[in-house]
């Protein structure tokens, strides 16, 4: 974490100026020209360890005598010389991850592999019903006071993976296979980021958990077939579930629709059936008024009337003579022969 390049550039600085000294040891020098050389040495080696550059993504923690002065921001800074101002620089600008169970190794070129062999140990975690499952995880998170990050815990990134570790080992441990396998990962993910931020908290380590995100749950090898059918019979059930609730949502607003119809053809024939006994009684009064005042005329005119709609409908019509005699005289078939005729 300390400032590498610039240290380097000092300690070839403090090798070139062994190399002159020893170059002009032992010869004779009027006295201005070594002073005058000292003087060089002196100007070069104070301008060379005057400098220093932070970078984009870091931020600069200076100790003065190792007491921490100021925090300084990307670009070229200057501090006093000779060691007096010692510089750490810290990525606070990226952030940063570690890996549990597999690593990603980078291959050059944007590339990059996962590798599991030699860590099966460090992912296999006893859940709280006493299954073993193979959990991989990543933790990311961001410095956000290097003060902190550098002075406050000896070892921050070993920290870090040890409380992370221990946190998801405990909250694992206090949920059972299936809820870690299948249901609960993303709520379980939140707890542990909560737990492991207010942990790091506690000990001032100036770092910001940006997201705990399990990278792969498993059952062990032995045992994966057997889950994967049970994972695949919940499955089906689920599919199930929400086909009948589907096929509920389609027709149970049918039947309601369709007995809503009912009710509202009944209502009308109600309605209906109302309107026309109350119209026959208007009628019926209506004619009982006109029959007390012409009896004989009414009584005629609803004879002829009830005939005029009967006839019509009946086939064959004989008329009687009023003696009551039996001989009958039927009327014309004039139907008949219409019907002949029509053919």
């Amino acid at each position: 974490m300390q400032n590498d390049p610039w240290g380097r550039r000092e300690s070839q600085i403090d090798e070139e100026l062994k190399k002159l000294l020893n170059r002009f040891k032992g010869q004779k020098l009027p006295g201005n020209t070594l002073v005058g050389v000292m003087l060089g040495l002196l100007i070069l080696w104070a301008a060379a360890t005057s400098f220093y550059k932070v970078g984009t993504e870091e931020s600069g923690v200076v100790l003065r005598f190792g007491r921490f002065v100021q925090m300084t921001d990307p670009g070229l800074r200057v501090k006093l010389p000779f060691g007096i101002d010692e510089v750490y620089l810290v990525k606070t600008g990226r952030v940063l991850r570690e890996d549990f169970g597999f690593r990603t190794v980078d291959q050059g070129g944007g590339r990059s592999t996962y590798v599991k062999r030699g860590l099966e140990e460090e992912s296999l975690t006893l859940t709280g019903d006493l299954n073993v499952t193979d959990v991989e995880w990543i933790v990311q998170y961001q410095i956000a006071d290097p003060y902190k990050y550098l002075f406050k815990v000896n070892n921050p990134e070993a920290t870090i993976r040890d409380i992370s570790e221990a946190v998801v080992r405990r909250v694992v441990g206090n949920s059972n296979v299936t809820e870690v396998l299948t249901t609960e990962r993303a709520l379980l993910a939140l707890a542990i980021q909560k737990d492991v931020q207010d942990i790091l908290n506690s000990y001032e380590m100036g770092v910001r958990i940006v997201t705990v995100r399990f990278q792969d749950v498993n059952p062990p090898g032995p045992v994966k077939a057997a889950f994967n059918e049970v994972n695949e019979a919940e499955q089906q059930k689920e599919s199930m579930i929400l086909q009948a609730h589907e096929q509920y949502n389609r027709e149970v607003p049918m039947a309601r629709g369709v007995a809503r119809s009912r009710i509202l053809e009944a209502e009308g024939y109600a309605v209906e059936r109302v309107n026309r006994a109350q119209g026959e009684a208007l009628r019926f009064s209506a004619l009982l008024g006109e029959y007390r005042k012409a009896p004989e005329v009414t009584r005629r005119r609803l004879y002829l009337e009830t005939l005029e709609t009967i006839l019509p409908q009946v086939e064959e019509i004989y008329v009687m003579d009023a003696g009551g005699a039996t001989s009958a005289l039927p009327l014309l078939p004039l139907r008949q022969a219409g019907k002949g005729g029509a053919q």
